[in-house]
């Protein structure tokens, strides 16, 4: 399943500003750097004055490794409370189209008994950044400018076509379960959801 981010007017260009700096340090870095490893760095690949722009698809790549990187240690931290509670792993991740320096990642799917609804799939995601989902035509809108995360889960059943699924938009309204910044109560959230154990319910719920 792929959730579909807004459309961007903005065109970014992106540098690899760690490199950057390294060529570019501080007059006094050459004293320094020397005192402390006993030579000079003289091997630069290009002028110290140019930036080296990256492409859309490496931002892609180095943002998709920290989405996964973060992914993998959420997953971890869930399946850490409790051995009863234990999902599956299913970590992947969607960069954003004209902003590949946004993305989501997909961590863990289940099955749950949600309201009135006796089983209820849905799926976890974490995003860096901030925006308001769940929209019909445009899953994500109004992402802000402000640097972030948030974690969501939504509701989701097959499709037709085989191997693909689709947001369940009968919970809620618009298959949104729940959506927060905060990452402890996302942890609450989903822990909630993965139990049906009164007791441990309410362990959770004084975290």
């Amino acid at each position: 399943m792929e959730c579909r981010g807004v459309q961007q007017q903005t065109k970014f260009r992106y540098y690899d500003a760690v490199a950057f700096k390294r060529a570019n340090p501080p007059k006094a870095a050459a004293h320094t750097e020397f005192l402390r490893t006993g030579r000079i760095e003289r091997a630069v690949s290009w002028s110290p004055s140019e930036k080296r722009y990256l492409s859309y698809q490496e931002v892609a790549e180095r943002t998709g490794r920290r989405l996964e990187q973060a992914g993998n240690v959420t997953h971890e931290r869930i399946n850490g409370f409790h051995r009863s509670i234990q999902f599956p792993k299913l970590v992947f991740h969607r960069t954003l189209a004209e902003t590949p320096h946004l993305g989501y990642c997909h961590i863990t799917v289940a099955n749950s008994r949600f309201a009135e609804f006796e089983n209820v799939q849905w799926a976890f995601y974490m995003a860096n950044f901030l925006a308001e989902i769940g929209d019909e035509e445009q899953f994500f809108a109004g992402i802000s400018r402000k640097p972030g995360r948030m974690y969501f889960a939504i509701a989701i059943a097959p499709t037709e076509e085989e191997g693909r699924l689709k947001i369940d938009r009968t919970v809620r309204g618009n298959g949104v379960i729940f959506r927060t910044d905060d990452p402890k109560l996302a942890m609450k959230n989903v822990l909630m959801l993965g139990t049906r154990n009164e007791a441990l319910r309410k362990v959770i719920r004084t975290l």
